[in-house]
């Protein structure tokens, strides 16, 4: 409770910020809801105002963990995760144009064991806004302090949650936003800054973390998955000498990129999210526009998944260079890329019609569209920079300073492939505690795992694509929950 005693004259879970009720699901909430805007420069509707959702924990709000989600892009809606992933409901497309979408309990939401905090982050993005559109000019690491400060005002509106441990998961470019979120934190907490958050670990799923890792982990994945052949493989060793990422910038003309081109023809029209699910090709991809241009960091499938309802429809262009590695510098956001590359794509429309709708708009407590303009699941409106390098300097100091990490993949995706992921943990050269072996869900094999000192997981989950908890979501709710308790997964 010391924790909480130099905030106890701040008012617990405003109440202008419950919510009460939410068009198209028809009973009662199993636990609390909360959501509404938290200005982090004081500036109003000139300043940067974030959106947030809170879902209290369904189990023991009072004691259980408080998680913040972050998507990626950079510039994709984290009810992304809301709507697709873990969030509290399924959500059912209407059967007929014009009609709200039905919300149904999700029996795989991750608030079954912990309070959530789903965030649209940096301003720009989702349903987060600025009147003063210089604000959304930005960059991890001034992402990573926005978020921070937005940390620390919501504890202070909520300061019932202060004494709750605390962690940030997050996936795909997210893979860069929660490092960078966790080592500000942790200077705050070393700092002596209030309130005092209670940070304990973090998580990241298939997420970006290194130029050259990443850059490089694409061929060992497409050839150990049996997509190129042998002798595919062998040529781009001899041209490449390992280093696949430089293809990205090679002359047409060296060996190397002309294997690589190779590699394009071998992989051409496979699902880059989830190599395993199936792809609609546009009748010409090189022309093809995305209803309301809005392009995630993630393309789910609509088949082979325990949610009971259809969730979003999925179309795709070619598969490489489906992203190249994520270098220095402004980042390409995915509206752009889909006009100047073949790319993945989505039509969203069951979150599109229900975050656009001014009813539950104002059953949430957004902002009118004339405010905080439509919501998209990923926005060209911010300008966004790669400033803050490798993340892997981020993740040795993070767990060197005693916080427990989990790094998680869907091994089925392309787009990230867990190749790297494994890489890069392996990299950091900690001592094996628990070495490479099944994990078991509902008793059977859901995937493997390799534990490090320093309180390092690696953990793969198998079938899963590039958002592993809404392909598998019983076994990432499983995987989670053990996490989060301290229990072996």
């Amino acid at each position: 409770m010391l924790l909480l005693s130099h905030w106890i004259s701040v008012q617990a879970a405003p109440a202008q910020s419950l919510v009460t009720q939410l068009p198209g699901f028809s009973s009662t909430f199993p636990s609390k809801h909360y959501s509404g805007y938290i200005s982090i420069d004081g500036n109003g509707e000139s300043g940067k105002n974030l959106f947030y959702y809170f879902v209290s924990s369904e189990r023991s709000p009072e004691k259980d963990p408080v998680v913040l989600w972050l998507n990626g892009g950079p510039g994709c809606s984290s009810f992304d995760g809301f709507v697709y992933e873990h969030g509290p409901f399924n959500f059912e497309a209407a059967k007929s144009k014009g009609n709200l979408p039905t919300l149904h309990i999700n029996p795989y939401s991750w608030s079954k064991v912990s309070n959530m905090i789903y965030l649209d982050s940096p301003a720009g993005v989702g349903l987060s806004y600025s009147k003063n559109t210089s604000k959304y000019a930005t960059g991890d690491l001034q992402t990573a302090t926005d978020t921070h400060l937005f940390l620390s005002k919501w504890f202070e509106q909520f300061p019932e949650f202060l004494a709750n441990p605390f962690y940030i998961a997050g996936e795909s470019y997210a893979g860069v936003y929660v490092p960078t979120l966790a080592l500000e934190v942790v200077k705050g907490i070393r700092s002596g800054s209030k309130p005092v958050i209670n940070f304990k670990g973090y998580m990241v799923g298939n997420g970006v973390t290194d130029e050259i890792i990443d850059g490089n982990a694409l061929i060992p994945f497409v050839h150990g998955m049996g997509l190129i052949s042998d002798s595919i493989y062998e040529d781009l060793q001899a041209s490449c000498k390992g280093s696949y990422y430089n293809a990205y910038s090679m002359d047409e003309n060296d060996l190397c990129f002309k294997n690589m081109e190779k590699v394009d023809r071998a992989i051409d029209g496979l699902n880059v999210y989830n190599i395993l699910e199936p792809c609609y090709h546009f009748p010409d991809a090189a022309t093809a526009t995305v209803n309301g241009s809005s392009l995630p960091h993630s393309f789910q499938q609509l088949g082979a998944t325990e949610r009971p309802l259809p969730v979003r429809t999925r179309m795709f262009g070619r598969a490489w260079p489906f992203r190249a590695p994520v270098k220095a510098g402004p980042v390409t956001l995915w509206p752009q890329l889909a006009e100047t590359r073949h790319v993945a794509c989505v039509s969203d429309e069951v979150a599109s019609a229900w975050l656009n709708n001014v009813e539950v708009r104002k059953a949430i407590h957004a902002e009118s569209e004339k405010v905080a303009g439509p919501w998209e699941l990923c926005t060209s409106r911010i300008e966004y920079r790669h400033n803050a390098g490798s993340m892997i300097p981020y993740h040795k100091k993070l767990t060197l300073l005693g916080y427990k990490a989990l790094i998680f993949s869907g091994d089925h995706d392309m787009c990230v492939p867990f190749t790297g992921s494994e890489a890069w943990t392996r990299s950091l050269g900690y001592k094996i505690v628990d070495e490479w072996r099944p994990w078991n869900s509902d008793n059977q094999v859901a995937g493997y795992l390799q534990a490090y000192q320093n309180n390092l997981t690696f953990l793969t989950i198998k079938g899963a694509g590039h958002t592993v908890p809404e392909y598998k979501p019983r076994e990432a709710l499983d995987f989670y929950s053990r996490w989060l308790e301290g229990k072996a997964i």
